[in-house]
C-alpha cells in the first residue's frame, strides 16, 4: 500500500511538472514561514548565527529556496529551471540583476543551454512583475525534476593528529539537485543526444554565506558522447561600481568565487583558473558607455575538458564555490575566506611542528628523531638534498626507510620524504609536449614530465607504494602539476591537447584523495587545499634565506603577516636556515646553532608566535644543553597556547624595521579569546601604547589581559570593541598578552 502511494504521488507530480505546474520533488520540503526567511542575527564571523540552512518551496509551488539566515538563493522551477534570486541577508542587498541558464554544455560540438528563462528586457534588475512573463526557454534543457538532501563529503578525511576538533565534516548544509532532459526536439538544432541527462547540484552550509555548485553529465543513451567543454555558473551579478568611461581595474561584484580546480598559484587569486567577470551583451541599459562593465560571472576551466562520456557512464564537473562577502573591510574580507577553507578544507587545521632533515644517515635520522622528541617537534621531513628517492620500488630500500619510520613512530614522530614532480626532464616520449613547437619544452616550469605519460602514471603508482611500504605520514610533493597543457597523441592517459589538463588534474588529486583519506600529510607549494593538501608555502622569496642573519627576521615576519590575509596560520609555512640554503655562506646560517641562539630564538618566537610552522632545515634540532633548553621553551609555549594561536590573525602593524611589529590571534570560540604577539626590531628598548582591536574575540565591555599569560588586568573596552595597552619591549626583542573575559580574571590570577 506504501509503496502505491508512493507511486502515484511521484506519478502525479510528474503530471504536473509536464503541465508546468508544481515540479517533482515540491511536496517533499516544507513551505518558506516569514521566520524560515528571515535573516540571522548576529555577527557570523564573532558569534554562531542561529540559523541552519535549509531547504523551502512556496505555497505554490513555483520557487524552490535555499536560505541559511545568511545568504538566499531562490530558483523559479515553472515554466523552466532559473535563479531569480540571491540576497545578501546580511546587508540586505540583492546580488541578482537577470536570469540566466544555470549551466551549459559543449557537446559533441554543439552548444546547450541547461535550464534558463527568457523574455527579461531590462537587465539592471529583475522585478517580480517581470518574473513573472518569463517563458521557458524551448532550446534549452528542460527541468524534468528535482530533490533536497543533506551536504556530502567531497574526499575521505582521516583524523590522525592535532587539528581543530570542532570543525565537523563534511559541513553540515543542505543541497539542491535539479535534474534536466533535452528540451523539444522542433525547437532544438540539433538534437540532443538521446539519454543524455544532466544534474546541476547545489550546497549551502551552516553558518556561512557559502554555497556550492556543480554538474554531473549522464550518458544514458547507446553512443559515446564527447563533452568538449562546460560552464558550472553564469551569473547575472549586481555590478560593483558603475562607470561611464573606460577602466583599466574594476572592482568586482561583493562575491569571492573560486573552485577546486586550481593550480600554479600560492594563493587564491593567482591559482584560480575558472572564475571570469565578464561584461554582460544582454545588459543593454548599463552605464559604461562601451559595455565592458564586469557583472556577469562564469566559471569553467580554460580547456576541455573534451571528456568521452560511454554509454551508462556519468562526467562530474570541478565544484565552484561562492562566498558572499558583506562588507569591503581588508580584515573582514580576509577573516570570511579563512572561514570558509576552515569549512571546506578542514585538514588545514592540521599543523605539526617539522624539522627537515638533510641527511639519510640512520645515526643522523634517529638522533634527529631523539632531538625531535626531547624538544616536543611531531615530525620529521626526509628533505631535499638529503639523498632519499621515494621513487624507488625497490623492497630492500624501502624496507630500510621503513625501520626508521618505525622507529620514529614508536616515539611519538611522524616522518615522512620530499619528492620533485614538475620542473624537471624526464624524457621526450614521457615530458609534457608543447603544442607550439610539438617537442618538449617550454611548458610552465620550463621542462616538466606529462602526468598522463607513461612515466606520470609509473610515478604516482611508485610514490603510493613507497609512502604505505615505508609507513611514511607525510609527502612534501615539489613541484606539483601546475596545469601544464600536452600535445602528445601517444601517452596512455590522454588523447590530445584538449583533454590533457583535465586528465592531468584527475591524476594529481585522485593521488591527494588517497593520502587524505590515508591520514598523509602533504606539503602541496600549490593551492591544492580544496582536493586535500594540508600546507602551502606562507610566501617568501628563497634568496632572502641568504640574507644575513639579522635582515632574514624582518623579512620573515613581513612574509607572514602578508600571507595571513587569506591563509590562516596552519595554512603556510616558513623555513629557517639551520644551515647553509642556495647561498651567503656564514653570515646567512644558524649552525653553530649555540654560536647564533639569538637569531635561532628570533626565527623560533617570529614562528610560534604567528602561529606558523617553518621548515627547520639542518641536520640537528640543537646542539648543546642551552640551545636544546631554549627550542623546548618555544615549543612549551606554543603548545600552551595551540589552539589560540592557530586562530585567526587580526593585523596590527606590519614590520618595517623602523617601530614595533606584531599580530592579534583571536577565537570566541576558547576561553583564550586572543593572544597579541609585539615584536621590537630596534636595538633599543621602546615604550609605546598599542591599541588592541577585540572585537572579533566576543569580548564586550572589559577584557582581562595579562602580560606573557600572568597578573592578568581588567582592562576597559571602548564602544569599537578596542583596548589601549602601554608596552616596554626590550631591544630586539618581543612580548605577548592573552585575552581572557574579565570574569576569570581571578582564576587566572591564581
Amino acid at each position: 500500500m506504501m509503496l502505491l502511494r508512493t507511486w502515484m504521488i511521484g506519478f502525479l507530480l510528474a503530471l504536473l511538472l509536464a503541465a508546468g505546474g508544481m515540479a517533482r520533488g515540491a511536496a517533499e520540503i516544507p513551505v518558506a514561514s516569514p521566520d524560515a526567511l528571515a535573516a540571522a542575527g548576529g555577527d557570523w564571523l564573532v558569534s554562531s548565527v542561529a540559523c541552519k540552512a535549509g531547504a523551502y518551496r512556496d505555497a505554490q509551488g513555483q520557487h524552490v529556496i535555499l536560505t541559511n539566515g545568511l545568504v538566499r538563493r531562490t530558483w523559479r522551477v515553472t515554466p523552466g529551471a532559473a535563479t531569480v534570486g540571491l540576497e545578501d541577508l546580511m546587508t540586505g542587498t540583492s546580488l541578482l540583476r537577470g536570469v540566466k541558464p544555470e549551466a551549459r554544455l559543449e557537446i559533441d560540438g554543439h552548444v546547450y543551454d541547461v535550464g534558463g528563462l527568457v523574455g527579461q528586457n531590462d537587465y539592471a534588475y529583475l522585478t517580480r512583475k517581470a518574473e513573472e512573463r518569463l517563458a521557458a526557454n524551448p532550446a534549452a534543457m528542460k527541468l524534468v525534476g528535482w530533490e533536497t538532501g543533506k551536504t556530502q563529503e567531497r574526499l575521505a578525511w582521516k583524523r590522525v593528529r592535532h587539528h581543530d576538533s570542532a570543525l565537523p565534516w563534511p559541513p553540515p548544509g543542505v543541497s539542491l539537485r535539479l535534474d534536466f532532459g533535452p528540451g523539444d526536439a522542433p525547437a532544438r538544432s540539433p538534437a540532443m543526444p538521446s539519454g543524455l541527462r544532466v544534474s546541476v547540484h547545489y550546497e549551502m552550509y551552516d553558518g556561512i554565506p557559502l554555497m556550492a555548485k556543480w554538474v554531473e553529465v549522464r550518458n544514458g543513451g547507446e553512443k559515446d558522447v564527447r563533452l568538449n567543454t562546460f560552464t558550472v555558473e553564469i551569473l547575472a551579478a549586481v555590478e560593483a561600481e558603475s562607470a561611464v568611461d573606460a577602466r583599466e581595474r574594476w572592482e568586482y561584484p561583493a562575491l569571492h568565487v573560486e573552485s577546486d580546480y586550481e593550480f600554479r598559484g600560492m594563493d587564491p587569486a593567482t591559482a584560480d583558473r575558472t572564475t571570469h567577470w565578464l561584461s554582460d551583451p544582454q545588459y543593454g541599459t548599463q552605464v559604461n558607455y562601451e559595455g565592458k562593465t564586469p557583472c556577469l560571472l562564469e566559471s569553467r576551466p580554460p580547456i576541455g575538458p573534451d571528456a568521452i562520456i560511454a554509454p551508462g557512464q556519468t562526467f562530474t564537473t570541478f565544484r565552484t564555490f561562492e562566498l558572499v562577502q558583506d562588507g569591503t573591510d581588508r580584515e573582514r574580507r580576509g577573516l570570511a575566506v579563512r572561514r570558509m577553507y576552515r569549512t571546506l578544507a578542514p585538514w588545514v587545521t592540521e599543523n605539526p611542528i617539522m624539522m627537515h632533515l638533510t641527511s639519510t644517515d640512520p645515526a643522523t635520522v634517529r638522533r634527529a628523531v631523539d632531538q625531535c622528541k626531547e624538544v616536543g617537534f611531531e615530525m620529521l621531513i626526509l628533505s631535499f638534498g638529503s639523498g632519499l628517492n621515494l621513487e624507488s620500488d625497490e623492497a630492500a630500500y624501502i624496507a630500510h626507510f621503513k625501520e626508521l619510520a618505525d622507529y620514529a613512530r614508536e616515539r611519538g614522530i611522524e616522518m615522512g620524504g620530499y619528492s620533485l614532480l614538475a620542473s624537471r626532464r624526464v624524457s621526450d616520449a614521457d615530458d609534457a609536449i608543447n603544442p607550439k613547437t610539438g617537442k618538449p619544452g617550454g611548458a610552465i616550469f620550463g621542462d616538466s614530465p606529462c602526468l598522463g605519460s607513461a612515466w606520470g602514471q609509473s610515478y604516482f603508482k611508485r610514490i603510493d607504494g613507497f609512502l604505505h611500504g615505508a609507513g611514511f605520514a607525510l609527502l612534501e610533493h615539489d613541484g606539483s602539476y601546475p596545469g601544464d597543457v600536452c600535445a602528445s597523441t601517444r601517452h596512455p592517459g590522454h588523447r590530445g591537447l584538449e583533454d590533457s589538463q583535465w586528465t592531468q588534474w584527475k591524476q594529481i588529486t585522485d593521488f591527494y584523495a588517497r593520502c587524505r583519506a590515508d591520514g598523509i600529510y602533504l606539503n602541496v607549494p600549490d593551492f591544492y587545499f580544496l582536493c586535500g593538501s594540508n600546507k602551502v608555502a606562507m610566501g617568501y622569496r628563497e634568496s632572502n634565506w641568504s640574507l644575513p642573519r639579522e635582515e632574514q627576521l624582518i623579512h620573515a615576519r613581513q612574509n607572514m603577516f602578508d600571507g595571513t590575509w587569506e591563509k590562516t596560520p596552519s595554512m603556510g609555512w616558513m623555513f629557517v636556515p639551520l644551515v647553509q640554503y642556495q647561498g651567503g655562506g656564514a653570515a646567512a646560517t644558524i649552525e653553530p646553532l649555540s654560536e647564533h641562539l639569538d637569531a635561532y630564538e628570533a626565527h623560533l618566537a617570529n614562528c610560534f608566535g604567528f602561529g606558523v610552522q617553518a621548515c627547520y632545515r639542518g641536520p640537528r634540532l640543537y646542539d648543546t644543553e642551552k640551545t636544546r633548553d631554549a627550542v623546548k621553551s618555544w615549543v612549551d609555549f606554543f603548545k600552551a597556547h595551540r589552539d589560540i594561536l592557530e586562530s585567526d590573525v587580526i593585523h596590527l602593524r606590519r614590520p618595517d624595521g623602523r617601530n614595533w611589529d606584531g599580530v592579534l590571534h583571536v577565537n570566541p570560540r576558547l576561553k583564550e579569546r586572543g593572544l597579541a604577539m609585539i615584536y621590537n626590531p630596534l636595538a633599543e628598548a621602546m615604550d609605546v601604547t598599542i591599541e588592541l582591536p577585540l572585537y572579533y574575540t566576543g569580548l564586550t565591555g572589559t577584557a582581562a589581559v595579562a602580560e606573557r599569560g600572568v597578573d592578568p588586568k581588567r582592562c576597559p573596552l571602548d564602544r569599537a570593541g578596542k583596548v589601549k595597552l602601554p608596552v616596554h619591549l626590550e631591544a630586539g626583542g618581543r612580548t605577548w598578552f592573552v585575552i581572557t573575559a574579565a570574569g576569570e580574571v581571578k582564576e587566572a590570577a591564581q
